[in-house]
């Protein structure tokens, strides 16, 4: 890789862009003050170069084309092997070869906040020289698309994006002032239908247990309601995980908490609040992430909203042992969904794991083992 490049590659990306091309635009967030995100605590925000971008761009088809030349279909721990891949971008390029090299994604936190112009010409590069892509998405912020004329965002779908993702939370006006979103329902609805009206897929994330017991009825209400006011392509979820360094920690623990953790029993409940007062929506409900208890919830509204139902009731109607169970084996990585468990060598090993935890926590303390489990992904 040439020297004069300066290749960066951001921190974080959806699960759905695990084989993307990742191609960073801007440094960090620019709001930066949520209170249950700790990604770019510390790092101040900033615009990179479009000359810089665009080189960016141009080495990363240089790669493309060398390892296409030389390394075939191999994947990257292939071509690690053979000596072909040293570098991080090298691992990034041959990573989303192996996964067909047809995606992009593009960093960090909010790239629409780019000038137009700028936005535009990268957009216009990465065209040029990634032809083959067929799907180009992003991050952004509510309050940043809010602000954009539907016919801009028109413009940069006729470029090649594809996708916006955004960070919605919940609809929970109090909840969005007290995690300091730095927006409102509101401007979650104005944000949304504009993403719609200009014809870019939208997928919308959703936090269950973000607002303890105390909150979860309007958070799962008020959710649904902005999101039946903007029928997203795509609603994920991203169950609340925190730890002592998080901001929002504080509102749970110690003197000044106001909320209660809530067990995944609860938020199982509250997701099925929570999807049921979805209604007129044709959206896919997703649970693409290992935060969440129950790995396999999804499927396509309103088609599937009784499977979706019966789904999280599966859980709810288990005794006491087998929740622990299952608990502790999903926080373990060792199973995706209820069924599982059905498999004789999954479940002898999460009755394994379940006695020692019992061991080392108390068996009155499954709960806190499972969420001390969940800190590895935060």
């Amino acid at each position: 890789m040439s020297e004069a490049v300066e290749f960066e590659i951001g921190p974080i990306r959806p699960p759905s862009e695990a084989g993307s091309y990742l191609l960073r635009l801007t440094r960090n967030c620019p709001w930066n003050r949520c209170r249950f995100c700790r990604t770019y605590k510390r790092h101040r925000f900033s615009l990179r170069p479009v000359e810089e971008i665009e080189a960016q761009i141009d080495e990363m088809a240089r790669i493309r084309d060398r390892l296409r030349a030389e390394g075939g279909s191999d994947g990257p721990r292939a071509l690690v092997a053979r000596g072909l891949v040293t570098t991080e971008a090298e691992w990034m390029v041959a990573n989303a070869l192996a996964n067909g090299g047809r995606t992009a994604f593009l960093q960090d936190a909010d790239s629409l906040v780019m000038k137009p112009e700028n936005l535009k010409r990268v957009l216009v590069r990465f065209r040029e020289r990634f032809p083959e892509v067929e799907r180009i998405t992003t991050y952004a912020r509510s309050r940043t698309v809010a602000r954009l004329p539907v016919e801009v965002l028109r413009t940069y779908g006729e470029l090649g994006l594809t996708r916006i993702h955004i960070g919605m939370e919940t609809g929970h006006d109090p909840l969005l002032e007290l995690i300091k979103k730095g927006a409102t329902a509101e401007i979650h609805i104005k944000a949304g239908r504009k993403v719609k009206e200009a014809g870019l897929e939208l997928s919308e994330y959703i936090i269950p247990g973000l607002g303890g017991r105390e909150m979860s009825e309007g958070h799962a209400l008020d959710s649904a309601r902005v999101l039946n006011a903007i029928d997203p392509d795509f609603i994920r979820l991203r169950t609340l995980t925190l730890g002592p360094k998080v901001d929002l920690w504080s509102e749970f623990h110690g003197p000044e908490a106001r909320l209660t953790r809530q067990t995944d029993a609860e938020i199982v409940a509250e997701i099925r609040r929570f999807i049921e007062a979805l209604d007129g929506i044709h959206s896919r409900l997703v649970s693409d992430h290992i935060m969440n208890l129950l790995g396999d919830l999804e499927g396509r509204l309103p088609d599937e909203k009784q499977a979706l139902l019966d789904r999280c009731d599966a859980f709810l109607s288990l005794d006491a042992g087998e929740q622990r169970l299952y608990q502790v084996a999903r926080r373990a990585g060792l199973v995706n969904g209820l069924s599982d468990l059905e498999i004789p060598e999954v479940r002898a090993r999460a009755e394994s794991l379940l006695a020692e935890v019992a061991r080392s926590y108390g068996p009155d303390r499954i709960e806190e083992a499972c969420r001390d489990m969940m800190l590895r992904f935060v």
